[in-house]
């Protein structure tokens, strides 16, 4: 199985605070990997240094086999790999359809572009009730939706997910995840991080538990579900 994206011996600081210490792990085409850990673990801050939101100290970021280490955010997101935040990091004063645009910066292919427009308002119809709403006027559930969808926009081969449950009622929680199967399901390979394990591993291929900016564990996500230390730090067994 082909290696889309390789993390090696990864470090990051935060001033004095050491937040990564030397994380190793891979996202192979077509995989769903998820990150789980407590609070401060290191999973946001591996997601930002990988598409470089963030700085990396030391270790090597290889995206479909190139080193994108010292890459530009934009020139990341040229090729291939989009972040969906924590917190969604939308537009809050530009309308629906004006957010899922700038997904497209970068393109210029006017036709697929609207294409695309319409696969999303598709696959989220909430979003096309709502294009010409500011999506600051959106409910969380809602923000969430368009957060991805316009980050689709922009062709990902892979999605970097960070909390898409956060804050969200239950009902909603398993409709973003439908989402996500949706997503795998058409081909886009995707690296989440999610403070809700039990749906996590439930989603997922692999699996790395990441504890003070270290993997403590990784294997399959069915195995680790069975793990008693999984299970008792982390499902509420």
């Amino acid at each position: 199985m082909n290696q889309i994206l390789r993390i090696s011996d990864l470090h990051v600081f935060y001033g004095a605070i050491h937040a990564l210490k030397g994380i190793s792990l891979e996202v192979n085409e077509g995989e769903v990997v998820t990150l789980i850990g407590a609070n401060g673990a290191g999973k946001t801050t591996l997601l930002k240094a990988v598409s470089s939101v963030l700085s990396k100290q030391s270790g090597q970021v290889f995206f479909q086999g190139k080193d994108i280490t010292a890459s530009s955010a934009q020139d990341i997101v040229r090729a291939g790999l989009s972040h969906v935040p924590e917190g969604r990091g939308i537009f809050k004063d530009l309308t629906v359809k004006e957010n899922l645009s700038l997904g497209a910066y970068f393109r210029r292919d006017t036709a697929e572009i609207k294409s695309d427009m319409d696969r999303m308002v598709g696959m989220f119809p909430r979003l096309e009730e709502r294009l010409k709403q500011q999506a600051g006027t959106l409910s969380g559930g809602e923000q969430q939706m368009l957060a991805i969808a316009r980050s689709l926009m922009a062709r990902p081969k892979l999605l970097l997910l960070d909390e898409p449950s956060l804050g969200l009622a239950p009902l909603l929680v398993l409709k973003i995840f439908e989402i996500i199967d949706e997503i795998h399901r058409q081909g886009c390979s995707i690296l989440i991080v999610e403070q809700n394990a039990n749906l996590a591993l439930q989603h997922s291929d692999r699996s790395y538990v990441l504890e003070t900016g270290k993997v403590l564990l990784q294997g399959n996500s069915k195995d680790l579900m069975s793990n008693p230390n999984v299970q008792k730090a982390y499902l509420g067994a």
